[in-house]
């Protein structure tokens, strides 16, 4: 009789320790596929874009730019040395954070955080104080600007060696590209323009620098709608130098204001003037 018992017993403990077991693994596979889910609906909605009409609505950050640095050379477009490092010094007192075209378009497509009071610093036409001076002094303050290329100008007097525009990508620095010759993208006729002005000078920057070129200044500013809409076949945001956007194209109608010779107090005026409020056309 106590051989029966014992016997009954045995089978219901491994009857037992096999439930558990399949209740275990059951378990374990389920929370797998759960996690799974939840992977991948993070995935999808971090992949998820912002339509035109809301990254249009969105808060636009301050674009400054940049072109000669230099003494002794007067104009709209140019400030001394001692004025752009006064700038940047009241720039980094006042909290500003330089950020990368990257950032911005993160934010404007996948609504990703900026750091507080962003900033983005961007420079036209490859002159050499670019590399000489204005790298130099934003690093000193933890600033990284972007520097929009015209490549015609490649190793000529008063403009940037190959060297020193490869430099600036190695040092954190953001190469975009500003056409081959300054034409205005209004003046793109046909296929052949395109692919002197944008395609041919935009592979050749990737090799110098070693890395993709996602980002475009229009020369001198200007674009139409037919021309933005080609260019975001090449770039994720396009620059201008205008106030008006284009809704159906916003990433390729980047807002950015012209820096003159003024005061450090000047330029946070405008930077708060041009940018406190969503700019519509």
């Amino acid at each position: 009789m106590n051989r029966k018992i014992s016997l009954l017993c045995t089978v219901v403990l491994c009857f037992t320790v096999i439930s558990c077991n399949k209740t275990n693994k059951a378990t374990e596979k389920q929370s797998a596929v759960s996690s799974s889910v939840t992977e991948k609906e993070s995935v999808a909605v971090h992949e998820t874009k912002n339509s035109s009409s809301v990254i249009y609505a969105k808060q636009q950050v301050p674009v400054l730019c940049y072109h000669r640095i230099e003494n002794d050379h007067k104009g709209d477009y140019t400030v001394s040395p001692a004025t752009f490092t006064a700038h940047m010094k009241v720039l980094a007192d006042s909290g500003y954070h330089s950020i990368k075209p990257a950032q911005l378009y993160d934010y404007l497509v996948y609504n990703k955080e900026l750091p507080s009071k962003p900033i983005l610093i961007t420079f036209d036409d490859s002159r050499i104080e670019h590399s000489a001076i204005a790298a130099r002094v934003m690093e000193k303050y933890g600033f990284r600007g972007a520097f929009f290329i015209m490549t015609i100008t490649y190793n000529k007097k008063n403009y940037m060696t190959t060297e020193q525009i490869a430099q600036l990508a190695k040092n954190g620095h953001t190469v975009g590209l500003h056409s081959w010759d300054h034409t205005m993208v209004i003046k793109y006729k046909d296929a052949a323009d395109w692919q002197k002005e944008v395609v041919a000078p935009k592979a050749k920057l990737e090799k110098i620098v070693g890395m993709p070129v996602e980002y475009w200044a229009y020369p001198n500013g200007v674009y139409d709608h037919k021309g933005a809409l080609e260019l975001s076949k090449y770039f994720k945001l396009s620059f201008s130098l205008s106030t008006k956007r284009d809704s159906i194209v916003p990433l390729q109608t980047v807002r950015r204001i012209i820096v003159p010779e003024c005061s450090p107090q000047r330029l946070l005026k405008s930077i708060h003037g041009s940018f406190s409020q969503v700019k519509k056309a």
